[in-house]
């Protein structure tokens, strides 16, 4: 007997799960558009070396691996953004670009639970941008997403490399170090992250400003917190870039919608900027990601400033489920043919079809059939005249 089992961290898409993907799907396509973004969709097969370059690489033991015909090494899409970087690096003529993609990406660590190995993802990424204006417009456009994918009791964290990379600067920490310290922070695993400052020699203020990162969340009011703990002019950058962040989102209606974290420190080598993820109430993971990547796209040969998001469209899932918030099913209404009138029945299922309606054809027939889909919970048209 065929093995009926899947690998660990991928599930089917079953027919109820699959008809509101594709709803969710075709609401953010026409708010993709609607917004001025243009649709692309990179390729699921790519060279290994794209993304394991010594700049913005993907862990090498994330990635899908195989060997192609010639010998070369493939990896399955295991990052969207830079492979849309690529895209807009080398196939565009234009050094500015908004774009929008629905894409698997394949991730080999994760296995269960929320964290699948197939990862389906809807994305925006606005390349050729700079500035607090951009990042603001694209936090807002997140907030805007998630409403419209039927979310409440949601919030955008926000955050920046920026802080974290200000307070190294006084720590010596070389660039290995700094990203064990700054996996342990980003996991407010505050006890590790002391243990590993310690061991490369931090201390003073250099040790407690890195370990009071965690601590740093809130509202506003950790804007002035973090400006006291340092006069690092890149850490101090970080805070003003906020700042203008915050005014702007404010002004646009989205106070209530925004909470910032410089806890929340992504890789160095891949973002440039601000962070900000998508959380819901009752979800430990979140629903959307983004940020700030100015030099993803150098690595191809040009230099396109870039700001974007990705939602997990199966995690929005589960959390309007967990929020009672997923859509009605909606069956079709099913005709049922009288024995012989199969053509007139026909006739009628493709007229309702032509104007949009949501029907199915039985291939059952007469009053047996007609009791059938009213027993499996139809509406049933009947259409001979006997039925």
């Amino acid at each position: 007997m065929a093995n009926s089992r899947l690998p660990a961290g991928v599930q089917d898409v079953l027919p109820r799960e699959c008809s509101i993907l594709t709803e969710l799907k075709l609401k953010l396509e026409k708010k993709f558009s609607s917004a001025g973004f243009s649709p692309v969709l990179s390729a699921g097969l790519e060279y290994y070396e794209t993304f394991s370059g010594k700049e913005n690489a993907v862990p090498e033991e994330r990635m899908f691996k195989m060997t192609d015909t010639d010998g070369k090494l493939l990896v399955l899409r295991p990052d969207t953004t830079l492979s849309i970087a690529r895209i807009a690096a080398t196939k565009l003529n234009s050094d500015r670009a908004r774009l929008s993609y629905f894409a698997d990406k394949y991730d080999l660590e994760n296995g269960g639970g929320l964290s699948s190995r197939e990862i389906y993802q809807a994305g925006v990424e606005c390349l050729g941008e700079e500035g607090a204006f951009s990042d603001a417009q694209c936090i807002a456009f997140a907030i805007e997403c998630l409403k419209e994918a039927g979310l409440r009791d949601f919030i955008i964290d926000i955050g920046h490399v920026g802080y974290f990379k200000g307070l190294l600067e006084e720590s010596g920490l070389s660039p290995f170090q700094a990203e064990d310290v700054r996996a342990c922070i980003n996991r407010k695993d505050t006890m590790n992250a002391e243990r590993l400052l310690k061991k490369a020699g931090v201390s003073g203020d250099a040790l407690n400003n890195i370990l009071a990162l965690p601590a740093l969340f809130g509202s506003r009011e950790v804007f002035s917190v973090a400006e006291a703990l340092t006069h690092n002019s890149c850490a101090r950058r970080a805070v003003d870039d906020l700042k203008n962040i915050d005014r702007l989102l404010t002004a646009m209606g989205y106070e209530g919608y925004i909470s910032y974290d410089l806890g929340m420190i992504k890789p160095l080598s891949y973002y440039s900027g601000i962070l900000f993820s998508g959380l819901v109430k009752d979800l430990g993971a979140p629903v959307l990601s983004g940020g700030r990547y100015d030099n993803l796209a150098d690595a191809f040969g040009k230099h396109m400033p870039a700001v974007g998001f990705a939602m997990g469209l199966k995690r929005i899932l589960v959390a309007l489920e967990r929020q009672g918030a997923l859509p009605e099913e909606k069956k079709p209404l099913v005709i049922v043919a009288e024995e012989g009138q199969e053509a007139p029945a026909y006739r009628e299922f493709l007229a309702r079809t032509e104007r949009g309606e949501r029907v199915r054809l039985s291939a059952l027939t007469g009053k047996e059939g007609v009791k059938q889909e009213e027993d499996a919970g139809y509406e049933v048209l009947p259409v001979g005249g006997n039925a």
